[in-house]
């Protein structure tokens, strides 16, 4: 995870669904993604609550896993991408380049967004990718300035997106972190109602 320095790996059930011709919509409110969510922010070591929430903390708020949100993207490379300083929520700047545009469809609907690479990343040879976007709950459903999703370098131009895992960076639960701000242009222009909902305090 972004912010939390570690990716939550593995495939749930329903991106099999999801591969075949006629996707079954799955809907449901648990997932391994949610458990080990649930289970890092209940752990005082790790957890980026503040000490009074975390003491009454019990489980985030998910959308119901819903497999039209589990898509099959085209990865375009950027190779001659510069490195150059995302701004953060504080006054720390992020290097990040663009390693390259995801192109993809949901419910009939095509986008395309930018992936990106941290320079720290690039640097070390990790295969990290960051996909941060908006999209039309913010601000009602999920928090206000959009969500993340962690992805792996693929072998091939295509890779799946998979929506149920998009998270909220650290300063949805506390501000004094310091998250990278979504760019206005990955933009999603329909309600994602997959992955975290707003943090709403217990």
């Amino acid at each position: 995870m972004r912010d939390l320095g570690f990716i939550l790996v593995g495939c749930i059930g329903l991106i099999v669904g999801a591969c075949q011709n006629e996707k079954k919509v799955v809907k449901t409110f648990d997932s391994a993604f949610q458990n080990e969510l649930n289970a890092f922010f209940k752990d005082a070591s790790k957890s980026p609550l503040k000490p009074n929430d975390l003491k009454r903390f019990t489980s985030l708020d998910f959308f119901p896993l819903d497999s039209n949100f589990v898509v099959r993207a085209k990865l375009s490379k950027t190779p001659d991408a510069v490195f150059f300083d995302m701004k953060t929520t504080t006054k720390r700047l992020s290097k990040e380049r663009v390693y390259g545009i995801v192109t993809f469809e949901i419910k009939g609907q095509s986008f395309s967004l930018n992936v990106y690479q941290n320079k720290d990343d690039f640097d070390s040879g990790n295969d990290r990718l960051f996909l941060p976007f908006l999209d039309d709950t913010n601000g009602n459903s999920s928090y206000g300035g959009g969500r993340y999703l962690d992805l792996t370098i693929p072998k091939t131009d295509s890779l799946w997106l998979d929506f149920n895992r998009a998270y909220n960076p650290y300063c949805a639960y506390n501000e004094h972190y310091s998250c990278p701000i979504v760019p206005r242009e990955n933009y999603i222009s329909i309600p994602v109602k997959a992955g975290v909902k707003r943090y709403n305090k217990p």
